[in-house]
């Protein structure tokens, strides 16, 4: 019923944009005209409103009035800051945020772990024909990923001569060759698209040949030594002294590698305090308040010395104040929570418990990424604010600054974590948390990947699919059903993976738009043969974001311009792409084009009138003809990076001064090139 009133109000917000513009036109076309009443006033929004719309929302209302009426027989209560959607204003604080990397600065109770590991690391024992294998051994949420991005990122390491080192994130589905191309791409710090395993083995074999490594594979489930040994044989070419640790949960993957055991208990007590109470107090040295601290250490002993656990706990009750918000939690029924499913660990569940709403749902939609997935802030803040998780009460706060807010508030909360890797934008989430997000939302969002063990659900309203592990799907055949499917998403930790070809889908676009009429968020990023956009896609009313990026597609249909409900619109990558449609101001609402990278030269008139559109456009090439002039930038607000090349091309000073370069604040990075040989 939720969603049947969201679909509403956005069919609404459609039909009064469109009446808007038809208005608008009519009114010009008549200025300084004799003519008839124009239609406009013939067929106003009210009108609409009473013939489509009115019984449906006496029906929804009616149904939201009988629940209502419900409450107190089934014993419901409002709620009272838990779970509640607050303000932007409300007291979330603004907890400190990690570094650029998973590693955090202080770790708790792992000295011995660690000296074990060095020891282990500089030995001269081992076999000189092949690596020496350490796995490190624990439960989710243990810290086995941490304490070996310790060890990885320790300068002793550097001291103790290892040539190349590597770290590869395995997770559950274990392809050989995936797996063998990964280490590969890992070592040379480039991506590899090559199919065939020789040639994957003669370059990681050039690389690894005479060289001492250490190479880490996080996150191993593979217990078949077949598939193993598949991949240890590519591994063997390095220098004696070679060194490969990997992280499990499971003691029968550390006897299928042949490897050595390293089991990481819980911490100890005082120092699952000190975690805990870093996180809570922002210093594990603090004096609390003695009644805090009494439930505090209760809170910590229910934490069972996870790691995990013990920062989520933290998090949460850091903008706890009063002993009776400590003993509320202290006594929640959700401690007892899931003995049947026993990956969901309590005191994560009752950390989702405890977020206000509006964060509740941005968290909860996550469950779309597959584990392990490394995600851009800005990329799922555009999701959020597609899906209008995004509540922008707040005078003057754009829905870009206040989805930043929202992030940060599930950062500062220990449910992201930033990635590894160098970019600072880019984050992932816990195994466990990514099992707590799916458990959530149960059939809402379906997810497929590698680990799929179930057919599709009857009626999922968010759809993804993991395209390096799922080469053979049919496309959107097996979602024929999903009638008021909203979000359709490839997702990949690869760039260029070819995906679309290795499916062999069944249905064409035009299928796509016909059968499914509520789509929000629509990607079909990299699919090798979408070349032709249908006029039908117009037919998508209820679309907020669409992603056509590094596809062969020529032109946009001009039915592209009625998407009046369209915020994002990603096309980089579309190289053949030269144009784009010339209504495509009529898209009042459009919050963020991108054109990195594309054909597009000219920029259709008006655009720049758009109040909240902000531009990604590099490189501009200018152009000899006015058509083509740099003064097409003047209006636009421009974000990130700019390169304008041809500059030899600007005719005259005045031209270059109307790019208004200047006020371009939000440009981050700007190029500016002219031909030698002109």
């Amino acid at each position: 019923m939720v969603f049947d009133a969201e679909d509403l109000l956005d069919e609404m917000q459609y039909e009064f944009s469109k009446w808007e513009l038809e208005a608008e036109s009519e009114s010009q076309t008549c200025t300084g005209c004799t003519c008839k009443v124009p239609n406009f006033f013939k067929s106003s929004p009210a009108s609409f409103f009473n013939r489509e719309i009115k019984s449906r929302m006496e029906k929804i209302l009616d149904s939201l009035e009988f629940l209502s009426s419900q409450k107190d027989d089934l014993g419901l209560k409002n709620a009272s800051g838990v779970g509640v959607g607050s303000e932007l204003g409300s007291a979330v604080p603004q907890i400190s945020q990690s570094t650029s990397s998973v590693v955090e600065s202080d770790i708790y109770g792992r000295d011995e772990d660690k000296k074990m590991i060095f020891d282990w690391l500089t030995s001269d024992n081992g076999n000189p024909n092949q690596p020496s294998i350490l796995s490190i051994v624990g439960m989710g949420g243990m810290g086995k990923t941490t304490l070996a991005q310790h060890v990885f990122n320790d300068p002793r390491i550097q001291e103790a001569r290892f040539d190349v080192k590597a770290w590869v994130c395995v997770s559950d589905d274990f392809d050989a060759f995936r797996v063998t191309r990964t280490i590969l791409e890992a070592i040379t710090k480039s991506t590899d698209d090559s199919r065939d395993l020789e040639m994957v083995h003669g370059r990681l074999k050039e690389k690894l040949t005479g060289k001492r490594f250490l190479l880490v594979l996080d996150d191993v489930w593979n217990e078949n030594r077949l598939k193993w040994e598949a991949v240890l044989k590519h591994l063997v070419f390095g220098a004696q002294g070679s060194r490969i640790i990997a992280t499990t949960r499971s003691k029968e993957v550390a006897s299928t590698m042949r490897s050595r055991e390293h089991l990481l208990e819980q911490l100890q007590e005082d120092h699952c305090w000190k975690l805990f109470a870093k996180h809570a107090f922002q210093d594990d040295n603090i004096q609390p308040n003695p009644d805090c601290k009494e439930i505090g250490t209760k809170i910590v002993e229910k934490c069972k010395g996870l790691p995990l656990a013990l920062k989520t706990m933290g998090s949460l009750l850091h903008d706890k104040s009063s002993v009776t918000e400590w003993k509320s939690i202290l006594q929640s029924e959700i401690w007892e929570f899931s003995t049947e499913r026993s990956d969901i660990v309590p005191a994560l569940a009752l950390s989702y418990h405890h977020l206000p709403s509006h964060l509740k749902r941005c968290f909860a939609y996550c469950a779309l990424f597959p584990k392990d997935y490394v995600f851009d802030k800005e990329c799922l803040i555009q999701l959020w604010m597609a899906e209008k998780f995004l509540q922008c009460s707040q005078q003057g706060k754009s829905p870009e600054e206040v989805g930043e807010q929202y992030f940060n508030d599930l950062l500062s909360r220990c449910f992201f974590q930033q990635s590894s890797n160098t970019k600072r934008t880019q984050f992932v989430m816990h195994d466990l948390l990514n099992d707590l997000a799916r458990f959530i939302c149960g059939d809402i969002c379906f997810r497929l990947d590698g680990d799929q063990t179930k057919g599709t659900p009857k009626a999922p309203r968010h759809f993804s699919v993991a395209i390096e592990h799922v080469r053979y799907f049919d496309g959107f055949g097996t979602l024929c059903d999903a009638k008021k499917l909203r979000s359709y998403m490839p997702t990949s930790n690869k760039k260029n993976f070819d995906y679309f070809s290795s499916w062999g889908c069944n249905m064409s676009i035009h299928e796509l738009v016909s059968k499914f009429k509520f789509l929000r968020v629509l990607s079909l990023s990299d699919c090798s043969n979408l070349r032709e956009v249908p006029d039908s896609v117009g037919n998508l009313k209820y679309l907020h974001s669409l992603d056509l990026s590094n596809t062969d597609i020529e032109k946009l249909p001009e039915s592209i311009c009625s998407l009046y409900n369209l915020q994002i619109l990603k096309l980089n990558g579309c190289n053949k792409l030269k144009e784009l449609p010339s209504n495509l101001h009529k898209l009042t609402d459009l919050h963020r084009l991108e054109l990195i990278d594309t054909g597009v030269r000219k920029v259709p008139a008006h655009l720049g009138k758009l109040k909240y559109l902000q531009v990604s456009m590099s490189p501009f090439k200018v152009g000899k003809s006015r058509e083509f002039s740099i003064q097409q930038l003047g209006e636009l607000n421009l974000h990130g990076s700019l390169s304008i090349q041809n500059l030899q091309n600007v005719e005259s000073p005045s031209d270059a001064l109307a790019v208004d370069l200047k006020n371009k604040t939000h440009l981050v990075k700007l190029k500016l090139e002219w031909d030698s040989d002109c």
